[in-house]
């Protein structure tokens, strides 16, 4: 189950997770090379679940994450919808 709080939490969520992917999220891949390779590239979106659950950690009860499998099922969420977005809206734009 996820809690946002508010759209002021929500704004705030994004930034802190877009810093964390832009920081954080690099060297965690960096050092799951193997275990990604492994896992053919499933490992990811247990990288990106523990990105999600520090967010949850730094907001504090403005976004709750309740329990890593939470976590894990909206990180698969979020990649299933940046695939359609990539699909159906940047695809088309870079065509043109």
């Amino acid at each position: 189950m996820v809690h946002l709080s508010g759209i002021g939490s929500a704004f705030f969520t994004s930034v802190i997770l877009s810093l964390l992917n832009l920081f954080v999220r690099p060297v965690l891949f960096l050092f799951s090379l193997p275990v990604t390779l492994m896992t053919l590239g499933f490992f990811i979106f247990v990288i990106n679940a523990m990105m999600l659950y520090l967010t949850s950690a730094i907001m504090g009860p403005d976004f709750n994450l309740h329990g890593f499998g939470s976590a894990l099922i909206v990180a698969i969420i979020m990649a299933v919808c940046q695939m359609i977005i990539h699909a159906f809206i940047i695809k088309p734009f870079r065509r043109s």
